[in-house]
């Protein structure tokens, strides 16, 4: 599990998503790109891989997944601002 969650933030696009939907939840992969100005098929990589480490949790509403962070993913975030 460690190194599951370790791996979900051993990228910058990936802090920036965390960084984001923490600031803006309930986005959907199309804003998060929009947002980041960032290829959408990039973007949603990145959040399954988020989503796989547990730190970012995908839910359905009408044909839009939402996507928010999970409690570990708000406590990783911070941990991360602690290192800047």
């Amino acid at each position: 599990q460690l190194e599951r969650i370790t791996k979900g933030v051993a990228n910058h696009r990936r802090i920036e998503i965390l960084d984001l939907l923490h600031r803006e939840p309930q986005l959907s992969v199309i804003e998060i790109a929009e947002r980041l100005n960032v290829n959408f098929k990039t973007i949603s990589e990145h959040v399954r891989r988020l989503a796989h480490s547990g730190l970012v949790v995908k839910r359905s509403e009408g044909a839009a997944v939402r996507h928010i962070l999970t409690p570990q993913g708000v406590l990783i975030l911070k941990f991360l601002r602690t290192l800047e």
